[in-house]
């Protein structure tokens, strides 16, 4: 989607991963063409599986936003502000 002609003017992608978060997940970005990914870390010991709280980072071209440790429904309300504020701000 991120590199298709018709490609919508918000791509954001998600990384679930078990071993080298960040790397892996800036190797999405380029790959996908998103505009950024949300990365999180699910391997045992982030006991992220099956739990109610969450910890993601938010990786951009311009580098990583590491949001704190929070309720998953409080990443989801971020994420939905985030994603608000960055559609306000395209020129369609």
């Amino acid at each position: 989607v991120g590199h298709h002609r018709k490609r919508p003017s918000l791509v954001v992608g998600f990384a679930a991963e078990t071993q080298d978060l960040v790397r892996n997940a800036e190797a999405k970005l380029r790959k996908k063409g998103a505009d950024f990914i949300v990365a999180n870390d699910v391997s045992h010991e982030s006991e992220v599986m099956g739990g109610d709280r969450n910890k993601v980072r938010i990786v951009w071209k311009a580098g990583v936003d590491e949001w704190p440790e929070m309720s998953k429904d409080e990443v989801a309300t971020r994420l939905a502000a985030l994603i608000a504020e960055r559609l306000k701000t395209i020129v369609v």
